[in-house]
């Protein structure tokens, strides 16, 4: 008959090995000791050339990744420079416009004629006319503008530049 065990508490039920399940030369077996194997030189493993050239390709384009990852960096940091170049400048910009458009408001402001006349005063010592500075001049009643009736001929100097007219000119006889 089977056996059956039944527990009734809320453990769980220690499970015992069976060690008479394995053989014994299963148990020896695991008992061995490994045997190393000795690493031979180097010197007498043999590579082949295809092993090589795989060897020599793999190489190169590990050093072609390594410099396509140096060349990417290196034009990143030279943007980031730039940028920051280009920010700086920008600020130096908008500071100037600010400068600017504060010496317009301060000229248009100075450009009074109370202002330039105060200044007049003060600086160069200036003064309003007064009627003995005042000189009146007469002037004949003849009128000076003579008009435009005569008729003005410009003879061109440059005829040496059109030497092919100046040819055929000669050759009919017109000079």
């Amino acid at each position: 008959m089977s056996k059956v065990n039944y527990q009734y508490e809320t453990s769980p039920r220690k499970v015992e090995p069976d060690f008479s399940r394995k053989s014994k030369k299963q148990r020896e077996e695991k008992r061995k000791k490994i045997k190393v194997v000795k690493d031979l030189p180097r010197q007498d493993i043999k590579i082949s050339e295809k092993q090589k050239k795989k060897q020599i390709k793999l190489t190169l384009l590990v050093l072609a990744g390594i410099a396509l990852l140096f060349t990417i960096s290196y034009q990143n940091s030279q943007i980031s420079v730039k940028f920051s170049q280009i920010q700086s400048q920008k600020e130096e910009l908008a500071t100037l416009e600010k400068e600017n458009e504060q010496t317009e408001v301060n000229i248009e402001s100075s450009s009074n004629l109370s202002n330039i006349e105060k200044l007049a005063k003060e600086k160069i010592g200036m003064s309003k006319l007064t009627n003995k500075q005042t000189v009146y001049v007469t002037l004949p009643k003849k009128d000076y503008v003579e008009s435009a009736s005569e008729k003005i001929v410009i003879e061109d100097q440059n005829d040496d530049n059109n030497w092919f007219i100046n040819f055929i000119e000669k050759l009919l006889g017109k000079k």
